[in-house]
């Protein structure tokens, strides 16, 4: 998506966080909320909007914790060989921030999708809170076992689905996060889609094309 489509950057003022807005409808009837990954910032996820259904707002978020000159997280983490190791109350922290988020929005139904870091932090809003989102997605991501306490009940997921993309190739994110992740959804009973790509830590126009049509199937949209 071109950078004129969407607004300057504004401050959201009960949350403090950053974000710009955009579209190509001045009547959305569903919005997109994007969340970028460690190290990036609200701009990186702008293309993806040109390949997602035009009746869209669609939201970039820039995370809370700025980790360079352009660079921002939602929480630091560290790749060691045990995996990542992350601070958990920074993710905890921004998991509330995105729920204080869209509980300030006007009301319209949501999905909230992310790469990587951002992917993580969806799927921690959409299972904690799924009467705020309809959907969520992890594109590259994972799903924080931490998060197990917080996650709602079967009764409560049964509204919210998701969406889960990851490469074979990934070299970060390696795809058994994904597969955990798929496995967990089965055992919570939240409706998902799964896809695999050959591909390491990126987004492909593949995958764009299957996350569209979910959102199609997800969102109520016109057709």
């Amino acid at each position: 998506m071109r950078d004129n489509r969407f607004t300057e950057v504004a401050c959201e003022p009960q949350t403090g966080l950053f974000f710009r807005k955009g579209g190509n409808t001045t009547a959305p009837k569903s919005r997109l909320i994007l969340l970028h990954g460690v190290g990036s910032n609200e701009a990186n996820l702008a293309p993806l909007a040109d390949a997602l259904p035009e009746e869209l707002e669609v939201i970039l978020l820039r995370g809370p914790l700025q980790v360079g000159p352009q660079g921002f997280a939602w929480y630091q983490v560290n790749f060691t060989s045990n995996g990542p190791s992350f601070n958990q109350e920074q993710a905890e922290s921004s998991r509330q921030l995105l729920s204080r988020f869209i509980d300030a929005l006007p009301a319209m139904p949501t999905v909230i999708a992310g790469f990587s870091q951002g992917g993580i932090m969806s799927a921690s809003v959409g299972l904690t809170e799924p009467g705020q989102v309809v959907g969520f997605a992890l594109l590259s991501g994972r799903m924080l076992r931490e998060l197990d306490p917080h996650i709602a009940s079967a009764g409560r997921l049964k509204s919210v689905r998701a969406f889960i993309a990851h490469g074979h190739q990934d070299n970060v994110l390696p795809i058994a996060w994904a597969q955990e992740a798929d496995a967990w959804l089965d055992r919570l009973g939240v409706v998902h889609e799964t896809h695999f790509y050959t591909m390491g830590h990126e987004i492909v126009a593949q995958e764009l094309a299957d996350f569209s049509q979910w959102l199609t199937q997800t969102l109520p949209l016109s057709h």
